[in-house]
């Protein structure tokens, strides 16, 4: 298989194992890329790229920034904040005044689900999803998974928990169908108010004792409480989350075995994990922002239907 099976990438449930195992390897190529001296190759040049952000985002905004412009691609960049949203301006509007400036492919996020979605059905650029409201975030997805890979050999067989906010997690979701996908159990853990009742329906264990998922897997993925998204709140204090889903390097010593710690970002020290846990040993989340400009790369170039690395 040299190219997607897909146009735009809008989630993780519209790719198929070959497609994943595509973008990795590609990934793989562009992760010796970005580690040589000269870090750029001039795959996408005279391929236009707009990056539009109508949700804050640092992490995931320089991420597809730094893959673009390695790749050589022409980049705009535009913030809802600054924009003609805040004068009433549709979104469809918005974009259409874009592509009247022959941008070749979309990176969005966006704070309803489905808007990439809506997207790629009323124009004729590729469409990246970089995040849509709680429901997919398939680029976070891709880079965690390849992240597995790199540090255990392979998914297939391994115990991924993912712990924490699930209700209101984007990353989540598209975790979940990735390393389904890919042959890995997957275990939810969190309290009962932050974990949706659809999700056993999904195939996942679900599991409310932060210890006893912690002994039962391989690879822990520690998220933040999405306390912008929460309308109400869903438990006590974040004092009383921390004692029980708070991960601490005292209770990663006391395990049997080795596990590894991942985040998808920003951490909030101190809550989910201590800060002794994200720089220990066990935490992988540096090679996880690494890792995600190779597959931010991957994904623009194969998108754009390229073959020449």
């Amino acid at each position: 298989m040299t190219k997607l099976s897909t146009k735009h990438l809008l989630g993780i449930k519209d790719l198929g194992k070959e497609d994943i195992q595509l973008i990795f390897s590609t990934a793989d190529n562009f992760k010796e890329v970005i580690n040589r001296p000269i870090k750029k190759v001039p795959s996408l040049r005279d391929t236009t790229i707009a990056n539009l952000f109508f949700e804050n985002s640092t992490r995931t905004k320089i991420s597809f920034e730094l893959a673009e412009k390695r790749l050589s691609a022409d980049v705009v960049n535009f913030s809802a904040s600054g924009s003609s949203l805040k004068k009433g301006e549709t979104l469809i509007d918005t974009v259409n005044n874009i592509l009247a400036m022959k941008i070749d492919m979309v990176v969005m996020r966006h704070p309803s689900p489905g808007a990439a979605l809506f997207l790629s059905r009323h124009i004729n650029s590729k469409i990246i999803n970089a995040g849509d409201g709680a429901h997919e975030h398939p680029t976070q997805a891709l880079l965690d998974a390849f992240s597995i890979r790199e540090k255990l050999g392979e998914v297939k067989g391994k115990k991924v928990v993912i712990v924490g906010d699930i209700m209101h997690s984007r990353v989540a979701l598209s975790n979940i169908f990735c390393l389904q996908k890919l042959g890995a159990e997957v275990m939810v853990c969190g309290p009962t108010t932050l974990i949706p009742k659809y999700i056993s329906s999904l195939g996942v264990k679900v599991e409310h004792n932060l210890r006893r998922a912690l002994e039962w897997c391989d690879v822990a993925n520690m998220l933040r409480i999405q306390l912008e998204r929460q309308d109400i709140n869903y438990f006590p204090s974040l004092r009383e989350y921390t004692m029980l889903y708070g991960v601490s390097k005292k209770m990663l010593d006391s395990l049997k075995k080795e596990i590894i710690i991942m985040h998808p970002g920003p951490i909030n020290r101190g809550v989910e994990i201590t800060s002794d846990v994200a720089d220990s040993k066990e935490s992988i989340i540096l090679n996880q922002v690494e890792n995600g400009v190779a597959i931010r790369m991957a994904v623009l170039f194969l998108l754009a239907g390229r073959t020449d690395q």
